[in-house]
């Protein structure tokens, strides 16, 4: 299957009013330039020289800081230079992502008059003490209110959260999610909170205020958050913080791993066969069966979810199924 190209850009801190507990732009984007028209230009023409953009699926996306409240005329050049190519078929539309206060009326006009398709907003957290700590500068309220207004405007709405924020736990993470659930999005984004080095976070872990999640426990919180979606048809398009742009030079703690989201697959599958083993002797032998595309998932990175199992006293083999769905299993005895 052909894989369309994307065009990612960053507009790095630019607009945003706050500075989060955990927010360090010039690491996570590993860029402190201005974006300029010409960077819109370049990276969209190198895009289509790859032969691989589609008007029914690329799209130009502005992330890395609050788009909406950048100073307007420089907005609309960004948004002006993008639609070039959009007018043109080479892509579907435009992604931004901004904060929940920072959504309006006269903005969605603007957005929708210059080709955006999809708003994702910075939820983080549906915990106004949550947001309160971690310096946010919204509620709760503003977030439903935000997501509100978008998808009444007809765009994609899309919802990213983050887990193991200071002052948050397992539980209110899980509600965080329900109430994102409600609020009805089309994609989400979920990620683990890492300290990256010169931010107020930062000095909160120094001076023990703070304790960062694990990874362990981060990746079966994610993997349960992973299925709450899944069940209520929202497609996660990205779960955990991806490599690259300087993450790994800024990282301090936290829970961060290049490939999380195949961590989390993989805990869901060895918490779906322990439960199907759970009523079952281990005394005798047994064949999982798992979709053959998530073979690799299903055994866990470096056959960790194995060598559970048999830690557990448990001997089994696990084999892919070509007729099995996505986290579906079947157990059988040897």
């Amino acid at each position: 299957m052909k894989k369309h190209a994307n065009v990612a850009l960053f507009v790095p801190h630019a607009g945003c009013p706050h500075q989060c507990s955990f927010c360090n732009q010039k690491t996570i984007s590993g860029s402190v330039k201005a974006l300029s028209t010409q960077d819109v230009k370049t990276a969209c023409e190198i895009a289509i020289k790859s032969g691989n953009t589609s008007q029914e699926s690329s799209e130009i996306a502005f992330f890395g800081g609050s788009f909406t409240a950048i100073d307007e005329e420089y907005m609309i050049s960004l948004l002006a230079e993008a639609k070039k190519y959009i007018d043109e078929n080479y892509f579907k539309g435009v992604r931004i992502s901004t904060r929940p206060d920072c959504i309006n009326e006269h903005k969605l006009e603007i957005l929708k008059k210059y080709g955006v398709t999809s708003i994702e907003l910075g939820a983080q957290s549906t915990d106004d003490e949550v947001l309160r700590i971690n310096r946010r500068g919204h509620t709760a309220k503003d977030i439903e209110n935000a997501s509100m207004l978008i998808r009444e405007n007809g765009f994609e709405l899309g919802l990213q959260m983050m887990t193991g924020l200071m002052g948050s736990s397992f539980e209110k993470d899980i509600k965080t999610a329900e109430k994102l659930i409600e609020l009805k999005p089309d994609t989400v984004r979920i990620y683990p909170t890492i300290v990256l080095e010169n931010t107020p976070l930062a000095d909160c872990m120094k001076s023990g205020e703070y304790i960062p999640q694990t990874l362990d426990e981060a990746v079966k919180l994610c993997a349960k958050l992973l299925l709450m979606f899944r069940e209520n048809n929202i497609k996660v398009i990205r779960l955990g913080l991806h490599s690259g742009g300087n993450v790994e030079d800024g990282y301090l703690a936290g829970a961060y791993h290049p490939a999380f989201r195949e961590l989390c697959e993989g805990e869901i599958y060895l918490e779906k066969i322990l439960f199907e083993l759970s009523q079952k002797s281990r005394e005798n032998e047994y064949v999982i069966e798992v979709p053959e595309k998530s073979l690799s998932k299903a055994k866990g990175q470096s056959k960790r979810n194995e060598k559970a199992l048999k830690n557990q006293g448990f001997y089994c083999t696990i084999k892919g199924n070509d007729f099995l769905e996505d986290f579906d299993i079947i157990v059988k005895e040897k």
